[in-house]
């Protein structure tokens, strides 16, 4: 097994394992970093993570980020700056169906990333010739969903927040319109969809809390037993973990979750 540090690289925030050496390193701190790609920077996600070997490649660490370094990353900014306007003008002449989100060089410029959305395979064989001529660098085109895109270009949500994917979110998980109907939520798929166009990663963040309470309790509108009788179940309060009993005659009562639970296994016995 060997101990390594998780770092995260590019504006995708690709994730890799490299070796720590003798660097005291913290969470969040920038470094310089060897990859299969090339020399690239980045930041600290995880510490002391063990890894047997063969089973994952495994970068090395050179340096925190040094003064120095920050100029170089600043100039490679203004490069990225200069070379997605080549890129893009090279798309619009090649009449090629992609979008394009960002360009990226690696920090020692020995790579240029090209990150793009198209609905449909790209044949970019031409694309790569002619900026290779340009640029004069290795060209790697990658095609992202539009939740990576998302990630990439950053946005508020509708909570008004910065976007999940954005700030701490390293993996997507499987959002369902089920996890929304779990939590009783208006069933309109624009309310609903983050500004990636697909449905929000935030729904599936309590969906286990919602399932595990309802798991024990009858179905709506079905009769079930409160500590004051019968009566017929008409809400969850998931966030106030209670229900909402109808007695009839407009007669609503509250009572907490366990209370029912409680009836109810009393009734069953």
């Amino acid at each position: 097994m060997t101990k390594v540090v998780g770092v995260i690289v590019r504006k995708i925030k690709d994730k890799i394992y490299a070796d720590e050496d003798s660097f005291n390193l913290k969470l969040n701190d920038k470094v310089i970093v060897e990859t299969e790609h090339g020399v690239e920077v980045g930041i600290v996600f995880e510490k002391d993570k063990n890894l047997q070997k063969g089973k994952d490649t495994i970068g090395k660490i050179f340096r925190k980020v040094t003064q120095e370094d920050r100029k170089n990353i600043a100039d490679n900014e203004e490069r990225n700056a200069r070379a997605y306007k080549t890129v893009e003008q090279k798309v619009i002449d090649h009449e090629l169906d992609m979008k394009l989100t960002c360009v990226q060089y690696t920090f020692d410029r020995s790579k240029l990333f090209i990150y793009y959305t198209s609905e449909t395979r790209v044949d970019f064989r031409e694309l790569i010739k002619d900026l290779g001529h340009i640029l004069k660098t290795k060209i790697q085109m990658v095609q992202i969903g539009v939740r990576d895109e998302s990630k990439i270009i950053g946005g508020i949500g509708t909570c008004g927040q910065v976007l999940c994917c954005q700030s701490f979110l390293r993996d997507f998980s499987s959002v369902t319109i089920d996890m929304a109907k779990d939590q009783e939520l208006l069933l309109n798929t624009v309310k609903l969809s983050g500004l990636c166009g697909r449905l929000m990663c935030c729904i599936a963040y309590e969906n286990d809390i919602y399932k595990n309470i309802k798991k024990d309790l009858p179905e709506l509108c079905s009769v079930i037993s409160t500590p004051e009788g019968k009566a017929k179940l008409v809400a969850i309060d998931f966030i106030k973990e209670r229900v909402i009993a109808d007695f009839g005659n407009k007669s609503f009562k509250f009572f907490s979750i366990k209370q029912i639970k409680d009836a109810n296994e009393k009734g069953n016995k």
